[in-house]
């Protein structure tokens, strides 16, 4: 069993944890671009706008900024008991909702082998998720990003273990709140799973037409014009948008023509290497390598959508690349994109204004994909105990008939205890805050640091 790092007595752990703690709670409270809630605002400003003052769903605006509801009216109809409460008891909810889904998605890309670690390896969890940035940015956004993660890894679970019945709901839905999560199902379409896809796509439209039939002026208006409208988003060259089309903006480069090619040579890479990963059983690899491709594709991904990569890095440590995954999610929690807030030109504003960027493009083309161990038979250590050598007369008969005799399958028990990977097809088992948006098209702030991003798509 591969041993945690840190001192070996519950006393020393407890004192570590305790001081780790505390410097991310001073991390967090003074490095990290605080929110103030933005998106939570929209989406409650939205529910009440429209219940309560008659107002139309995509007409509202946040008090004092140009910016408003963007996402498919499902999510407005969705979000409609947050008119039953005021805003503070709607923070208390988002935080609440987005904790338990955060629980259930890192149960579901680690399986039981967290287990192995008992506290102090989630509390050491605990400690490194609260300085990814992305999942910082969504909780103080009040964003729901990682609710549509655990939705979609609920799907994941499903199909990894074989019990397929309900799967695709979980994606329709997703899909259904936001548009990004649909390449899921082209992601069923690519391994083959008509069913799936089918009840993926049925489960969207479902809920697409239940808000047509609530909001049907808010249906007709997001369907024929806002989806068009990009400057309802924010500025496609805004450092936080860390997607392929950020990269061109910032370049300068406005063609469409170049970002569809670059999309479909993305989309293509992406085809290949998910149904490699399928074909191997491997569906945390395909769900993961999913999630990437869609952050890349999208015209905009702000960082906190960058949750999408957390798969990615379960991926990573499962198949033993502890190395590369502590690297690379270091990277992620250092804001660094930042420094180039005001000024993105130049090959260092090239590298650097894009690191997210091509971090997830890395991942996309590296990311381990092949059969995982926990697909492989173990075999008992007691039956190969206590096997006895093959007899004279069996060597000789084998050795006549020319025939090989029988072979061993491969020992995958240490390795198992080693990784916490077990077998089987499943998962795992193996300052005061700024208020202004992300996207914003006010004048860059002497300060990224004090500075916030926009509630986004």
């Amino acid at each position: 069993m591969r041993r945690l790092p840190g001192p070996g007595t519950d006393r020393g752990r407890l004192l570590l944890i305790l001081a780790l703690a505390a410097a991310v709670t001073v991390f967090t409270a003074t490095v990290p671009l605080l929110r103030d809630w933005f998106d939570l605002r929209v989406y409650h400003g939205t529910v009440n706008s429209w219940i309560h003052d008659g107002g139309r769903v995509y007409d509202y605006r946040v008090p004092g900024t140009p910016y408003g509801f963007t996402y498919p009216p499902f999510a407005a109809v969705a979000m409609l008991p947050m008119a039953l409460v005021g805003p503070h008891t709607a923070i208390a909810a988002a935080l609440l909702l987005n904790l338990t889904a955060l629980t259930v998605a890192l149960r579901i890309l680690t399986g039981p082998g967290w287990r192995r670690h008992g506290w102090y390896g989630v509390a050491l969890a605990a400690c490194a998720l609260a300085l990814f940035e992305p999942l910082r940015d969504t909780f103080s956004f009040g964003q729901v990003n990682v609710l549509l993660l655990a939705l979609v890894l609920a799907d994941c679970g499903l199909l990894a273990t074989g019990r397929t019945r309900w799967a695709g709901i979980g994606i329709g839905l997703a899909a259904a709140v936001k548009l990004t999560p649909a390449l899921f199902i082209g992601l069923l379409l690519v391994a083959g799973r008509r069913r799936a896809a089918a009840v993926a796509t049925g489960v969207a439209v479902a809920a697409t037409g239940f808000a047509a039939l609530v909001a049907p002026d808010a249906s007709r208006f997001y369907w024929t014009h806002a989806l068009w409208d990009t400057t309802r988003v924010g500025r496609l060259d805004y450092v936080s948008n860390q997607s392929l089309q950020g990269v061109l903006a910032r370049l300068g480069v406005e063609s469409r023509p170049v970002w569809a090619a670059l999309v479909l040579l993305v989309l293509g890479c992406w085809a290949w290497r998910s149904g490699r990963a399928v074909a191997a059983g491997n569906w945390p690899a395909a769900f993961a390598l999913t999630g990437l491709t869609a952050c890349l594709v999208s015209p905009i991904t702000w960082v906190h959508h960058l949750v999408w990569l957390l798969p990615s890095f379960a991926v990573l440590v499962r198949a033993g690349h502890l190395r590369v995954a502590g690297a690379l999610y270091a990277v992620l929690c250092t804001s660094v994109v930042w420094l180039w807030f005001d000024d993105a030109s130049g090959i260092d504003g090239f590298l650097g204004a894009n690191l997210y960027t091509w971090i997830t493009l890395g991942l996309l083309l590296r990311l381990p994909a092949g059969q995982p161990a926990e697909r492989r038979r173990p075999m008992s250590r007691s039956t190969r105990a206590t096997k006895p050598p093959p007899s004279t007369a069996a060597a000789t008969t084998t050795a006549a008939s020319g025939q090989p005799g029988p072979s061993s399958p491969p020992d995958t028990a240490t390795a198992a205890a080693v990784t916490g990977v077990a077998s089987g097809p499943g998962l795992g088992r193996a300052r005061s805050a700024s208020s202004e948006p992300t996207g914003s098209t006010r004048p860059a702030a002497p300060n990224p640091q004090s500075s916030s991003s926009r509630a986004s798509s």
